[in-house]
């Protein structure tokens, strides 16, 4: 039996790193194509394809007219990025995967947990609304012509290399010096986290899976935190227990302007996800990694690569501003 060809363009991130593994792991023949600048290396015996995705004359070059059974963008943020891929792989792929988002969903949200038929609108963050503008282009593209288009809507998943909470190291830093931090609202709106290996689990099940075509799934854990407790569980991992003050997210964000729409519009609210569906489809999605085991790696991964623990200047000062 011929071995499923899968394209990732770009395969080194967050979630990528993880489903692309896993894919390769399972016999897939995996070609990942991005810039060739991540930290993280690429899986054993994935074939690497170095091309700037923004540069067709550079990707066609790379690609060679090659054709893929699935073809999974997982840095297309814009509806120009996708009808670049439309452009490019109809009639080229037997799937194409995008990588849209939970933030898409309705904010505030009327009814948990939140499912696939949730409604899609949000109007605090451009960048959920850009998700949902490449959905009903595919949609679209799907519903007229076929296009062969499955949706995916990951939440918040991290894996090692990343502290799942808004500050990031910096605020690990100040948790270790004893220095208070920052967190939105009260603190206990609930929030779900998902490791990178438990998603990956879900993608690479729907990878070439007849039942996903013309579909959208949302693939996270069932563990579910308030902020509190994933501030406090970092915090012990890394030897300290936080202390807290709190501001309105609002008020976060007007003292911090690029971060517009990233706690009004996702992180404010509380989510919790039925994974029904994906459970449906792929009998094997099993959640398994809970943030207190992973927490610990996190830390002992961070303070073994000194080159991770970046402090960030500006995170710094909105953490001192808010505290005045």
């Amino acid at each position: 039996m011929t071995a499923t060809k899968v394209l990732f363009i770009g395969g080194t991130g967050i979630i990528s790193s993880a489903a692309s593994a896993l894919a390769a792991s399972r016999g897939m023949e995996v070609t990942l194509l991005n810039r060739g600048q991540s930290r993280r290396a690429p899986a054993e015996g994935v074939e690497v394809l170095t091309a700037d995705v923004s540069d067709a004359a550079a990707v066609d070059a790379a690609l060679a007219g090659r054709e893929f059974d699935v073809v999974a963008d997982m840095i297309a943020f814009t509806p120009d990025q996708v009808q670049r891929d439309i452009d490019r792989f109809e009639g080229r792929t037997g799937q194409y995967v995008f990588i849209s988002s939970a933030s898409a969903y309705q904010k505030p949200v009327a009814r948990l947990p939140i499912t696939e038929s949730t409604p899609l609108r949000n109007p605090y963050w451009q960048y959920s609304r850009d998700k949902i503008a490449c959905e009903d282009l595919l949609e679209a593209a799907y519903r007229d012509r076929g296009f062969p288009v499955t949706v995916l809507r990951p939440s918040h998943t991290y894996d090692k290399w990343t502290i799942p909470a808004f500050g990031g190291w910096t605020a690990i830093d100040r948790i270790r010096r004893g220095e208070e931090i920052i967190v939105h609202g009260d603190g206990t709106s609930l929030w779900t986290l998902t490791h990178s290996s438990d998603f990956a689990v879900g993608f690479a099940g729907l990878l070439g899976n007849p039942l996903a075509y013309g579909d959208t799934f949302q693939i996270t854990s069932d563990f579910v935190y308030t902020w509190n407790d994933i501030y406090s569980i970092l915090g012990r991992a890394a030897g300290a227990e936080p202390k807290i003050s709190y501001a309105t997210s609002t008020a976060i964000e007007d003292a911090a302007p690029d971060r517009a729409g990233q706690l009004t519009g996702d992180m404010a609210h509380s989510v919790i996800f039925d994974n029904t569906k994906i459970r449906r489809v792929v009998p094997d999605f099993a959640p398994v990694v809970p943030l207190h085991t992973a927490a610990r790696e996190i830390i002992d991964w961070h303070d073994s690569h000194p080159e991770l623990q970046r402090v960030d200047p500006a995170m710094n000062d909105l953490f001192d501003t808010l505290l005045t």
